[in-house]
């Protein structure tokens, strides 16, 4: 399978500053009481389910870490091969493989749930049903993915294009993504969006769309 031009330069672009961004975000959680709750929630549904969970777009493996002290049998997958390095080395005896979102080596039906948070935001439109058709293809029925995004605000709900400092990304109205997960078998169960601080760098609503596969 030949992979799209623009994985291949968000690969790189990440290799590049792997060191820099786990040093950045080993933390970023911290002071983001919603997420943590929103992902305990999350936890406590897979959970029931006794399945795996896959973190795709781990990074450097800081959010796979808190969904395993959350009780989850987590492994993290990732495009960039320096990240996936940097996981294993902060995470010894956890499972982190370099892989991606759009190609999982996963089997049908595998999983309990599935993580991604920010990790679809450089994939381009016109690519996205593949990926979300993946997540859907790995979940067993009954499995819950929960997505992060950024929000477009754009008067026709386009998806909008933003300059990411790593890679070109996009911000999507949620509406329009929560149709995509339905279109794939997947279900919206909650939204939660939070609104940015006047001291953000960007003024974006952050989508979180917790879903389960039908």
């Amino acid at each position: 399978m030949t992979e799209p031009d623009t994985l291949c330069a968000t690969r790189e672009a990440y290799n590049a500053i792997a060191t820099t961004y786990a040093e950045q975000f080993h933390d970023s959680l911290r002071d983001r009481p919603l997420e943590r709750a929103l992902l305990s929630a999350f936890a406590e549904l897979v959970r029931a389910n006794g399945s795996g969970v896959a973190d795709l777009g781990c990074g450097p493996g800081h959010i796979t870490a808190h969904l395993r002290e959350l009780g989850l049998n987590a492994f993290g997958v990732d495009a960039s091969p320096v990240m996936v390095e940097l996981a294993r080395e902060a995470n010894p005896g956890m499972r982190f493989e370099v892989g991606s979102m759009a190609a999982l080596d996963i089997e049908d039906g595998a999983l309990g749930g599935v993580l991604s948070r920010w990790s679809v935001i450089h994939t381009p439109p016109q690519d996205l049903p593949a990926i979300l058709a993946e997540f859907a293809r790995v979940l067993a029925p009954g499995g819950h993915l929960l997505i992060e995004f950024p929000a477009t605000d754009g008067p026709h709900h386009e998806t909008q294009s933003y300059d990411h400092v790593v890679a070109t990304a996009y911000r999507w109205y949620p509406d329009r993504l929560v149709q995509l997960l339905r279109d794939h078998g997947l279900a919206e169960s909650a939204r939660l969006v939070t609104e940015p601080k006047p001291t953000d760098r960007r003024q974006f609503q952050e989508v979180q769309l917790l879903a389960h596969k039908m």
